[in-house]
């Protein structure tokens, strides 16, 4: 008879205990704001290897008309970012100045438009296209470069700031740092669906701040957690900031690997050019990581004239003015009054 009454309770207590469990697991008030942005970041195709999937072009790769419409870019709405005073001097035909803070409002309605994000050096358009394409925008690319690229009128942005260091922290020897575990971010945006909390992200990323210099990085590493987006064998051939770790999206750089991302010190990528990272960072800096920050210029304002003549990851076509690197066009632009100026 005891036994009889023992296996009642036990079945009466059975749904209850399975109801308490579905709701533990399904309650979406229980999960945090980067569990739901993460979810809602993989599921629509937003994870950092799809925001980096054919991002940036070279002038060359657009399609330009030379005639009888001078050096335009057929099928692309042309956002420049540089300062208004530039932009008039010299901008491609039919480009429109858009200040950074304004990204999201001047982009077209229409979020299947082909934009061209355009700036000095590539980099600021680099997290423009990053912004955008995780506001909805899959279409919007960079233009490698940037205007130094365009015309060699522009060009002062990137010939001032390439160059090779002798810094000790700029070394040839070593392996990167073993990968650990860390704390995640903490989202506080109060909206409880992930495109909520996407579009609210995405406007307090805009005004953050997101780049820093390679004097203040080698001159004291050990305050920056320092990420190296290069294979295995393009560290061992051209170096690396000591105690980089190495991680790209092939090594989980993502969403699966937010955890292996330090946010207790402020977080610097760098590649090649400072492009690469300044959308890296981007992305990161929406999942969360206010404190990442890209390498202004790379690789290339630390070791250029090695990587200039770069084979290995075919670094020369990463360097600037490097053969094939797209960095030394001459086209044609115009000015805010209207005036054609021709390749030089």
């Amino acid at each position: 008879m005891k036994k009889l009454i023992y296996l009642f309770i036990v079945a009466s207590f059975l749904p209850l205990l399975v109801m308490t469990s579905c709701r533990e697991k399904t309650n979406p008030e229980e999960e945090t704001e980067l569990e739901v942005l993460t979810e809602f970041v993989t599921t629509n195709s937003l994870d950092l290897s799809d925001i980096l999937n054919g991002w940036v072009k070279p002038g060359s790769a657009l399609g330009v008309v030379e005639a009888p419409v001078d050096y335009s870019v057929p099928g692309y709405y042309i956002m420049d970012f540089r300062s208004a005073t530039d932009f008039d001097a010299g901008h491609i035909r039919d480009a429109h100045n858009v200040a950074f803070t304004n990204l999201i409002t001047a982009a077209p309605a229409d979020k299947a438009t082909k934009i061209l994000c355009v700036c000095y050096t590539g980099q600021t358009a680099a997290r423009a296209t990053g912004l955008l394409r995780m506001a909805g925008y899959a279409n919007a690319v960079c233009l490698k470069w940037g205007m130094s690229s365009w015309n060699q009128d522009f060009a002062a942005k990137w010939d001032n700031n390439v160059g090779d260091t002798t810094s000790p922290n700029w070394t040839m020897s070593g392996t990167p740092e073993v990968v650990n575990e860390f704390a995640l971010p903490t989202l506080s945006t109060g909206k409880t669906t992930g495109d909520a909390i996407l579009t609210d992200r995405i406007a307090t990323v805009i005004g953050l701040d997101w780049n820093v210099t390679n004097t203040a990085v080698l001159g004291n590493p050990e305050n920056y957690f320092i990420n190296n987006k290069w294979g295995q064998a393009v560290w061992d051939e051209y170096g690396h900031i000591t105690g980089a770790y190495r991680m790209d999206t092939a090594d989980g750089l993502g969403t699966v690997g937010l955890k292996n991302l330090d946010t207790s010190k402020p977080m610097v990528t760098y590649c090649y050019t400072g492009q690469t990272s300044a959308i890296t960072t981007a992305w990161l800096q929406v999942m969360g990581y206010d404190n990442a920050r890209s390498l202004l210029f790379g690789a290339n304002g630390v070791s250029h004239s090695t990587l200039q003549v770069g084979t290995v990851g075919n670094a020369h076509k990463k360097s600037w003015k490097g053969a094939s690197s797209g960095s030394e066009l001459n086209y044609g632009y115009y000015n805010t009054a209207g005036d054609y100026f021709p390749p030089n």
